[in-house]
């Protein structure tokens, strides 16, 4: 592993087309001493809001474990203060990235515990939407589950699931990532006080914090591995459905058995639309569909 020591803020490109990623592999120290007066007051902002908007909305756990992680408003953490707390509670580690990793390189990293970090946060002009994951969506939506044995495992498992499906082939990744997208990102648990968020991209949002809950526009449909694997997404709006989890445990099961014959099923089946509601599907809310777009689903 490579360890570069001036990193780059590798950000996607914006062209007439929209923006479009742009990928980099390169692992870098965390450059904590050139952040800035306003780096730091974005993530206070930012930390602060969030802390607030998630009381009643984020599922215990996650909660719990932030604050057993130690982070807090006044600065950006250093990824070593991190790690020392990390390590002993689930053997991972963090490791800060330049910008958005291609895919073999990611599951590589999950796969030995190992979780990429972004080291640039957004400017003060992104505070409420950025179209690629940076320090805040790392740092504050994805690390604090880690701390969970059960999550910690589910991630390394996924990883490993990555390093197969890659040499598989392009459906079979279509197939996991959905998987990650309507879990790790955009996932809903059900506790005994009701449904809670524990999704990186919906804690690290505040809008779709209170969206994913509070709206009557999306589905929120009991977890099913497979029917996620044949579910398209939205990157350019809220999700049309949620899936909802009951334990993380579950999800820990669902990584056990072998994928490639599930890979082989679904290679013969169609893809569902991202608002669709099927008849099997356990349905805690049925989406009126309000303000949704009827293209663009992933």
């Amino acid at each position: 592993m490579n360890t570069t020591a001036t990193p780059n803020r590798v950000e996607h490109q914006l062209t007439d087309k929209g923006y479009v990623p742009v990928y980099t592999t390169a692992v870098v120290e965390q450059p904590w001493s050139s952040y800035s007066t306003s780096d730091h007051e974005v993530w206070a902002t930012l930390f602060a809001r969030q802390q607030q908007v998630l009381v009643g909305r984020a599922s215990d756990e996650f909660l719990r474990q932030q604050r057993a992680m130690g982070m807090t408003p006044d600065r950006i953490p250093k990824f070593d203060d991190l790690n020392a707390v990390l390590r002993k509670a689930t053997g991972w580690e963090l490791i800060g990235v330049e910008g958005l990793l291609p895919e073999l390189t990611f599951f590589d990293h999950l796969a030995n515990r190992r979780f990429p970090v972004t080291w640039w946060i957004r400017k003060p002009e992104q505070l409420d939407y950025l179209s690629e994951p940076d320090l805040f969506h790392d740092l504050f939506g994805h690390v604090p589950l880690l701390m969970n044995p059960v999550f910690a495992d589910y991630m390394e498992a996924y990883g490993r699931g990555g390093v197969k499906a890659h040499g598989i082939g392009p459906e079979a990744l279509v197939n996991l990532t959905r998987l990650y997208w309507y879990t790790v990102e955009f996932g809903l648990i059900k506790q005994d006080d009701g449904l809670r968020i524990y999704g990186s991209g919906i804690v690290s949002s505040k809008g779709e914090s209170i969206h994913c809950l509070e709206s009557a526009a999306p589905n929120r449909i009991g977890f099913d591995l497979e029917r996620i694997m044949r579910t398209r997404y939205r990157i350019d709006t809220y999700q049309k459905t949620y899936f909802v989890i009951d334990s993380y445990e579950q999800l820990m099961e669902a990584t056990r058995p072998d994928f490639t014959p599930i890979y082989a099923r679904l290679g013969q089946e169609d893809s569902f639309a991202a608002g669709d509601v099927q008849a099997k599907d356990v349905v805690f809310n049925k989406g009126t569909g309000e303000g949704w777009l009827n293209d663009g689903d992933v």
